[in-house]
């Protein structure tokens, strides 16, 4: 089975995750004109012609048929899906919220009221369309995380010296795939020839392309692959430096750490919120609940002596005061209001379930790549040897560095011509590449070594006493560190790292005023880097090392000791923890196709600093659909008794349109919520 295939059946699954105990499905696949759009598209036709009808009865002296045909407009096209919802809900022996929505605006309809059933279908109809974009949502970033994978793979098969180009789902495990410089590797496995650095973003997070080499012993390696170095192992889906390699499969294609992201993404994306399966218990109890008193209502005349007309309009004034418009809209009109407010800051809140959970946050991780760093690397250190002068020594590397493609000769280049805006650069021939330790070449007639301590050591050359404690002091803070000798001299060395965002440090501080109780940086780079950017910016705890399944089971811990958990990341390995997470946080233009499709929250504009408010606005929303919940059911609780002892209609309508406009107002203050200093 394919990674492709695998991703259609985790979708099935996600799909599945809709389906109700008895099996019923709430099915926002849309086929219709629009495609998966129609329902939303047809909600937003409602609202335009409600709009239209209120703006005409309002301020207009237009004739009453006129505003009137509007309404009944906005009623069908709002009514249209929530119809079929309703249709299929009775058909399975179920009586949902749909049906009560469609029952209490045939109702308004019936009192004359064609405004109020078109208002209230149309806000139901917004809910259900954020609901199939949610699903869709799902679906597209288990197909973006399954197209990682190459389709083919070019293999040599033991015993044979010439190589076929086969599919990927024929790969076996011991097969020999060959990988071409610059090109994506196509199976998880240990190298058994050749060298190159290899880019491993994708999978693990690692910011600085990873050295590859091969193992010395194929056979052993191939017992016990999970116990073999990173030097070593090769997973599907990375990018392969400037390198040939070969090397040996150890998971099949479905079973490669690609295919196991795709499938954490599929599980956490099924899972259903306390929330939600507490409001669908209740509106199996409260719809049926509704109805039973409205046919019992029918038979007072029984008990009472009425005329059943009587009868009759104390049922439908009980139908009025029981419809729960003003609850309908408490939650929508809260998350409409504050999802505007924070598009607006550039924060893409996605769906009220997301904006819910972020307001109950108490702890965040972070990706560190990207996230809380700038996710490139750059020169940070440059410390000369005694007697050696820092231009010089800068001059050399960037002069050198100039003529390899590696990414950290290219950072080492741009910054370093920065810090050296006037200075004419040696003249460099002879650059000979030595892959997975180094670069020499001959600078002004000397023959000049960038690498690391690897480079030297290999050929019996130790560094001198004060150089080795500088080289200590960098990697100890998370620095790639290279040795910088000429013709038996030593010039110094330099530090390369992926520094942190100017803006993390305020953020994380900032996240701590707003009641953040911990916050964790969850990295693939190694311990020393991960430690080194958590001291830099304020983090409380650092984890490096880590693959993506070990992210996931790091957002389990954190949710066992802190409740609700979000997760901040942008690459591809970061999904199955967004995922995961209560609320997964997307970094906007940074972040790769699949984080932004698999998270609940993205920052728009690369900006770490729009996440407190993001949190602000998720609490304050909750506030705000608390007041509304406990208005609009009060409203009912009382309006209920209030009908059936004798309140008349007009006085039904009147406090239920109360409730209605107070809501809807309340819910509006979201608008002007501003950011904390």
């Amino acid at each position: 089975m394919t990674d492709h295939a695998a991703g259609t059946q985790v979708v099935d699954r996600a799909e599945s995750a809709h389906r109700a105990d008895d099996g019923h499905v709430h099915d926002h696949a849309r086929g219709m004109i629009f495609g998966e759009r129609s329902e939303l598209i047809f909600a937003g036709l409602s609202g335009l012609f409600l709009g239209t009808g209120f703006i005409l009865a309002t301020f207009t002296d237009s004739p009453r048929a006129v505003e009137m045909a509007f309404y009944w407009l906005a009623f069908g096209f709002g009514a249209f899906f929530t119809v079929q919802e309703a249709y299929r809900s009775v058909r399975a022996g179920r009586f949902e919220i749909d049906f009560l929505m469609i029952a209490a605006a045939v109702g308004a309809a019936a009192l004359g009221d064609v405004g109020e059933g078109a208002l209230l279908l149309f806000l139901f109809g917004v809910g259900h369309a954020l609901e199939g974009y949610a699903m869709g949502r799902a679906r597209r970033a288990i197909e973006a995380l399954a197209e990682l994978t190459p389709k083919t793979a070019l293999v040599r098969r033991p015993g044979r010296d010439v190589t076929a180009e086969i599919p990927i789902e024929q790969l076996a495990v011991g097969d020999v795939v060959v990988v071409r410089p610059h090109t994506r590797i196509a199976a998880d496995g240990f190298v058994i020839t050749g060298f190159s650095s290899v880019d491993e973003a994708s999978v693990t997070g690692e910011s600085m392309p990873v050295d590859k080499r091969a193992v010395d012993d194929p056979a052993a390696a191939a017992a016990a692959p999970e116990q073999l170095p990173a030097s070593a192992r090769v997973y599907a889906g990375t990018i392969n430096g400037a390198g040939a390699l070969e090397i040996e499969a150890t998971r099949r294609a479905e079973d490669s750490t690609l295919a196991r992201v795709v499938k954490l993404v599929s599980e956490a994306k099924a899972d259903t919120s306390s929330s939600q399966r507490f409001a669908e218990k209740f509106q199996r109890i409260f719809v049926p609940a509704v109805l039973v008193l409205i046919v019992a209502l029918l038979f007072a005349g029984v008990v009472v002596e009425e005329p059943f007309s009587a009868t009759v309009y104390r049922a439908l004034a009980v139908l009025v005061a029981a419809s729960p418009c003003a609850l309908a809209i408490a939650t929508p009109s809260a998350v409409l209001a504050a999802v505007a407010r924070a598009a607006r800051a550039g924060i893409l809140i996605k769906g009220g379930a997301a904006l819910e959970q972020l307001g109950r946050v108490r702890a965040i991780a972070f990706d560190k790549t990207g996230t809380l760093t700038r996710g490139r690397p750059q020169l940070t250190d440059v410390i000369p040897a005694e007697g050696v002068g820092e231009t010089h020594l800068l001059a050399t590397v960037v002069a050198v560095e100039a003529h390899s493609d590696h990414p950290l000769a290219r950072a080492i280049t741009e910054d370093g011509r920065q810090r050296l805006p006037h200075t004419l650069l040696p003249t460099v021939v002879d650059v000979r590449g030595v892959i997975g330790r180094g670069i020499t070449a001959e600078v002004d007639g000397t023959t000049v070594q960038i690498g690391s301590r690897a480079l030297f050591t290999d050929d019996g050359v130790a560094l001198p006493a004060a150089l080795e404690v500088t080289v200590a002091e960098l990697e100890a803070t998370g620095r790639t560190t290279m040795v910088v000798r000429a013709d038996g001299r030593w010039l110094g060395a330099i530090g390369v790292m992926d520094t942190a965002r100017p803006e993390s440090a305020t953020v994380i501080e900032q996240l701590a005023g707003s009641g953040i109780r911990a916050t964790v940086l969850l990295s693939g780079d190694n311990q020393p880097v991960a430690d080194a950017v958590a001291a830099e910016v304020g983090v409380t705890q650092a984890r490096g090392g880590l693959l993506p399944e070990d992210k996931v089971t790091a957002i389990d811990e954190l949710r066992g000791r802190f409740g609700r958990v979000a997760m901040v990341g942008d690459g591809v390995n970061d999904a199955p923890a967004l995922a995961r997470a209560d609320v997964g946080i997307a970094m906007g233009a940074a972040g790769s196709a699949v984080a932004l499709e698999t998270a609940d929250v993205a920052l728009m504009a690369d900006d770490l600093r729009a996440l407190p408010f993001a949190v602000q606005i998720g609490r304050r929303s909750n506030r705000v659909m608390v007041q509304n919940l406990l208005v609009s059911l009060g409203i009912i609780a009382i309006l209920i008794p209030a009908t059936i002892l004798g309140l008349g209609i007009g006085p039904a309508v009147i406090v239920h349109e109360g409730s209605t406009l107070l809501v809807v107002f309340n819910a509006l203050r979201l608008l002007a919520v501003r950011p904390r200093t």
